[in-house]
């Protein structure tokens, strides 16, 4: 079963990932790994964390010599902003250190911080904020990478991009080849498709900047070359759509997920929704009219895109701080300010791309096993001969 954790305070000294079920022999590159660190860091909006950081993986466990092995992976990324922080956050606790901690006592509507020190029984939200911060996204990105390193041996590839900022929406389906080239470039804007909305786009940051405000936005997840099979409808945990909503969601800052059309669906006619099947004899395949279902249907993939899209609040951090209480005094505050974010969008999808690819990569390896990539590899052949000669 493969399965991961994450570790690591936004200003710790590193954040720590292991990734537990991957089968030997399938190849690692780091560079590649490093490349979605980098894009997960980029986008317009992003806040001066992202001046100081440079996010590395190092692996220091379960890959050698570019191959995974079987054995659990470790993998390290270095906080960068440790080193302003060593005093405020030690390991050991040190005499007459009290006024060097940077205590958090205004929590700020919206984050974890009230509901987190009620939870944990901290007068100081600082340790709460420390581990809810989206910096621990960066550990599933590099986890991410991973499970795309299994996953590509397969054919099937995760992408995203942005479909809405603020109010602004690119109001048409994006094709599979402005997503690939999207993934490829080396300056990141806002993370769409369409140039002339993404100029709008920025337009609504730009205005987030000058009035001390936040905006929230929309991605997509798009993921191309799931064989039909992957999940079940045999109970409720394991529908893959669930499962992929569940992963979204997870994420800091998403409030709602949609599988495919869902919404537009919502307001159909059941006759209007449905994706007509279809069989191409020349092929020998069955095909859909249309992908509304989102790729699932009954919690499994049927073999066409798999399209998933995250719906992100805006960041709880303000430069024009609102309301709260001091939880020393009780008193009237404004909430407290870190340096933060204005838009993350872009980010977001980069994120989502990865919990995608680990869910996927997790119903892979459940419908395929196997202790080697070879073994795998003969179990996934024999399956698609099956649906082949279905």
């Amino acid at each position: 079963m493969l399965r991961f954790e994450t570790a690591g305070e936004s200003h710790g000294e590193c954040l720590v990932a292991t990734l537990t079920g991957l089968p030997a022999g399938i190849p690692i590159s780091l560079e590649a790994v490093n490349r979605e660190l980098w894009r997960r860091q980029q986008g317009y909006g992003r806040g001066g964390r992202m001046k100081i950081e440079t996010d590395r993986a190092e692996i220091v466990a379960g890959v050698r010599h570019s191959h995974t092995i079987g054995s659990p992976v470790a993998i390290l990324i270095r906080n960068l902003d440790w080193q302003n922080w060593t005093s405020a956050l030690p390991v050991e606790d040190t005499g007459g250190g009290e006024d060097q901690r940077k205590p958090v006592t205004r929590p700020r509507p919206g984050h974890a911080d009230l509901a987190g020190a009620i939870k944990y029984n901290f007068h100081d939200a600082r340790y709460i904020l420390e581990r809810a911060s989206a910096r621990e996204t960066a550990a599933r990105v590099a986890v991410g990478a991973m499970a795309k390193a299994l996953l590509g041996e397969f054919g099937i590839r995760v992408l995203s991009h942005v479909i809405a900022v603020g109010g602004v929406r690119l109001e048409r389906a994006a094709a599979w080849e402005e997503l690939a080239a999207l993934s490829e470039k080396h300056e990141v804007l806002l993370g769409c498709v369409d140039p002339e909305v993404e100029a709008r786009m920025k337009d609504v940051v730009d205005e987030a900047y000058r009035t001390g405000d936040t905006v929230g936005g929309v991605f997509e997840v798009v993921a191309r070359g799931a064989p039909a099979g992957l999940g079940s409808h045999i109970t409720w945990d394991s529908r893959l759509d669930g499962r992929i909503a569940q992963a979204i969601v997870s994420m800091q800052a998403v409030k709602g997920v949609e599988v495919g059309f869902a919404a537009e669906g919502a307001a159909s006619f059941g006759s209007k929704v449905q994706d007509t099947i279809h069989y191409d004899r020349e092929g020998r395949r069955f095909t859909r009219g249309a992908n509304r279902a989102g790729g699932l249907e009954g919690g499994i993939t049927n073999g066409q895109d798999i399209l998933v899209r995250g719906f992100l609040k805006p960041i709880s951090t303000l430069r024009k701080p609102l309301e709260s209480v001091d939880l020393a005094t009780r008193e009237p505050a404004l909430a407290a300010y870190e340096r933060s974010d204005v838009c993350v969008a872009p980010a977001a999808g980069v994120i989502g791309e990865a919990m995608v690819a680990i869910v996927l990569a997790q119903a892979f390896l459940e419908k395929f096993g196997g202790d080697s990539l070879d073994e795998t590899r003969r179990n996934h052949h024999g399956y698609i001969e099956q649906i082949r000669s279905f």
